[in-house]
């Protein structure tokens, strides 16, 4: 049976209000990018007319500016889930006119297919190619495609020519059997496959093919500056004693990281360690870093959910397909931030706070506790489940006016009992087998920025508590609330809260 090539705008068509539309990706790498444009004008054209038109979008994290941005810019979500990180999307979740649900990355392809997201009427993917029996080679992001085509009732195709058909053979396509019938995924180390090179689905699902050439709209990160290197000179210190003390194996451990600009930092610094051995990865985001380092020979192998690399990168990748496909896996999310996995092959987890308590609770996801910023994402995947977790941040931010640590964070994602280690620039706090009270001491003393240690201090001082874990429950907002009040936690008077 022949699959009708389509235009974007007769996609757009079949859409109707209300309803799920799954959508490949994860990050801008794979993420589709004509047909959301063409639902975004529709429910413009709608809205004028007076018409309501919103889709509930499921997607497998953030992606690109021409799906999140232009639907929100549209206001065509009816909901979003799990993860976003643009701008225009996150002003419609922060001022209610989009429903948001924050997930952990790994359960979200079974959550899909459990039914607790409920119906998915259509699947929208990216693919480099595509045949007439259902199989489908898709592009540089995984996300939760497999699932979505799965139990979607009918699909649509982007067949982006700017990513070559070679790339058959760098996916795992590996989806889990639901309980009761769930095995073990059989992944004992990062280069290991367990499932196959495409997905398949039953060619009759698929309504038709939409021609496309363009690139993901991957942005570069900022370039580390004198703060984040320190910040990655401090991981790389830490696990270089870690070694020395025969609490890593000499052999190392697989590393996670997470996106940005401080993980390019730690991972630059991993490489320039020699201390460090040549290591692998099992992580969500293969980004810049890595295919540098993995062309230096520092990095073996890359196992990952995406491809998120610059453009310049991607060519280079792409005119070395024969390098890289024995150095990179791309996978189901649910498997790339397999909890089962991670603890299994014993990585050491590198994820970005924006908060952290004295007591080493962490807040990944939320501004003063109410305003989303992008999500959990797949810390929590990896953190609960990691050989080692660490944390890392800028001790302050905002020109110094906002401490990253403060009496209690605002917004708890990962609680003290999962965080092991924090990290900033000003030093390292090691948690492990150490009570509340050992911990605030050896957060302050190590990763407090000079401004606020005094701040901590008063607040531990004055509290007047002798507890398990000293906290003022009338105070314990203090900083955040005398950052709305006078724009700088270091105005913080403490007799203003009661202490």
């Amino acid at each position: 049976m022949a699959i009708p090539f389509i235009t974007a705008e007769e996609a757009a068509s079949y859409i109707n209000n209300k309803d799920v539309v799954g959508f490949s990706g994860f990050t801008p790498a794979g993420s589709v990018k004509v047909t959301p444009l063409a639902i975004a004008e529709r429910a413009k054209r709608e809205h004028e007319k007076g018409n309501p038109f919103k889709i509930g979008v499921i997607t497998g994290a953030s992606t690109g500016d021409s799906l999140d941005g232009a639907l929100a810019r549209a206001d065509a979500v009816l909901f979003r889930t799990p993860y976003q990180s643009n701008k225009d999307l996150r002003e419609l979740i922060n001022t209610g006119r989009a429903e948001y649900f924050d997930s952990h990355l790994s359960s979200v392809g079974p959550s899909i297919r459990y039914g607790f997201l409920g119906k998915i009427n259509w699947a929208i993917v990216e693919a480099c190619d595509v045949n007439e029996n259902g199989e489908i080679v898709i592009t540089t992001g995984v996300g939760i495609s497999p699932t979505i085509c799965k139990v979607a009732d009918r699909i649509i195709i982007e067949l982006n020519h700017y990513h070559p058909k070679s790339l058959r053979g760098i996916h795992d396509i590996h989806v889990q059997l639901d309980p009761p019938y769930r095995r073990e995924i059989p992944i004992y180390k990062p280069s290991d496959r367990a499932g196959t090179e495409t997905i398949k689905v039953d060619p009759s699902k698929i309504v038709g093919i939409i021609e496309t050439n363009l690139p993901d709209e991957v942005k570069g990160f900022s370039k580390t500056d004198a703060v984040t290197d320190m910040i990655g000179q401090n991981v790389a210190d830490f696990l270089t004693r870690e070694i020395a003390k025969n609490r890593i194996p000499s052999s190392f451990l697989p590393i996670q990281s997470g996106v940005g600009n401080i993980a390019n930092a730690v991972l630059g610094a991993l490489g320039n360690n020699k201390a460090i051995p040549e290591f692998e990865m099992y992580t969500e985001v293969i980004q810049d870093s890595v295919i540098g380092l993995m062309q230096q020979g520092r990095i073996r192998f890359a196992s990952g959910c995406s491809l998120t690399v610059s453009k310049d990168v991607l060519k280079q990748v792409y005119d070395d397909l024969p390098f890289f496909h024995d150095r990179l896996i791309l996978r189901p999310q649910e498997i790339s931030n397999s909890p089962e996995v991670a603890r299994r092959l014993g990585i050491i987890s590198i994820n970005t706070a924006l908060e952290a308590d004295i007591f080493g609770n962490v807040n990944s996801s939320q501004v003063m506790g109410s305003r989303m910023m992008n999500g959990i994402g797949g810390s929590g995947d990896f953190t609960r489940n990691a050989y080692i977790s660490i944390f890392t941040c800028p001790s302050v931010a905002k020109g110094g006016k906002i401490s990253a640590f403060v009496p209690m964070v605002s917004h708890t994602d990962h609680s003290e009992h999962s965080v092991q280690v924090l990290i900033t620039e000003q030093g390292i706090a090691d948690l492990r087998a150490k009570s509340p009270k050992a911990k605030m001491e050896e957060i302050i003393n190590n990763c407090v920025h000079p401004d606020y240690k005094q701040i901590l201090r008063d607040y531990v001082n004055k509290t007047g508590v002798e507890s398990h874990t000293p906290t003022a429950l009338a105070a314990a907002f203090g900083m955040h609330l005398s950052y709305e009040r006078k724009g700088d936690m270091r105005e913080t008077d403490w007799q203003e809260y009661g202490i």
